[in-house]
């Protein structure tokens, strides 16, 4: 039977998942078979029946030609804990492999390879696979993104209805790690996280206001009236000027239950509260330095 023809020879069931070319030549599979076009080659010596569409899956495929000792670190670790990181890093074909030093980082194609000082507890199996813990990861993340994106990204870990670290294990992270990029914005993140943010544009826009000298907001803090009836949890609110402020994401614009009920809730929070509402949206955060001046002019600017 033709291998590339419309109906190659089945694969043994031991190999349907992703496996290395060296285990199909001691299966009995001809290198004309893996040569099939039905079988994956994105990544060199390796085959898989379907081509990798998540992070997870390219790295279910790259484990097996991994050194035992390497292991996924950085943005690649991230996605894996479910780690929000920009979307620049979110949809990058590019996996981040580790080796502990001072073995070679690993290169290949497709593979960004690093060599890190890591201690025993900074590697762990992660759905399957080898990755830095949470807890690390967040370290080397330092080493990629803004210290904006890295609050929110701390928000998210330690956030407190569902906790996958503590901002105690974050500290002692922290704190093992020496001279390295990064650091500097990883003690600054520190001092800054807070467990109540919801979403990572919440979490910028909070440390925006803190880094600006704004006083710290309530965060995802519930109003009541004076019969102690529910009326809004708002984003964030700035008692010191009865300020209210409320991330919009898209779906308050495109659902429309949601938009009519944001509508009534500004209603109740500026006309029986005496609340100052501002909403704000992903384009807002475009330019921080404008933002922050607008919030200010709406401080000064008298009822």
């Amino acid at each position: 039977m033709n291998p590339r023809g419309p109906n190659p020879e089945q694969l043994p069931v031991h190999l349907n998942g992703p496996f290395a070319v060296a285990t199909g030549l001691a299966s009995g599979i001809t290198r004309r078979r893996l040569r099939a076009l039905d079988l994956d080659r994105t990544y060199w010596g390796l085959r898989s029946a379907t081509p990798p569409a998540t992070v997870l899956d390219r790295c279910k495929i790259l484990q097996l030609r991994m050194p035992s000792e390497s292991f996924f670190s950085h943005s690649t670790a991230a996605l894996l804990h479910q780690i929000p990181v920009p979307a620049r890093l979110e949809f990058s074909p590019v996996v981040h492999i580790a080796a502990p030093s001072p073995s070679r980082a690993p290169h290949a194609t497709g593979i960004l390879g690093h060599r890190l000082t890591v201690h025993p507890d900074d590697v762990e199996i992660v759905a399957g696979v080898r990755s830095t813990t949470a807890a690390r990861t967040w370290c080397d993340l330092a080493s990629q993104i803004s210290l904006l994106d890295l609050i929110a990204a701390g928000d998210f870990l330690i956030h407190w209805r569902d906790p996958v670290v503590t901002a105690t294990q974050l500290r002692a992270a922290v704190l093992r790690q020496k001279s390295r990029r990064g650091l500097r914005d990883l003690h600054a993140a520190l001092a800054l996280l807070n467990d109540r943010s919801e979403s990572p544009p919440e979490s910028v826009l909070r440390a925006l206001l803190a880094l600006a000298g704004f006083p710290q907001p309530r965060v995802n803090h519930v109003i009541t009236d004076h019969f102690g009836e529910f009326v809004a949890r708002t984003d964030l609110i700035i008692d010191e000027y009865r300020l209210v402020l409320e991330y919009q994401g898209d779906y308050h614009r495109t659902t429309k239950g949601q938009w009519r009920s944001d509508m009534t809730r500004r209603s109740k929070l500026e006309s029986t509260e005496g609340l100052r509402v501002m909403e704000l949206n992903a384009d807002d955060l475009k330019d921080p330095g404008e933002l922050m001046y607008r919030i200010r002019l709406r401080i000064r600017r008298p009822d």
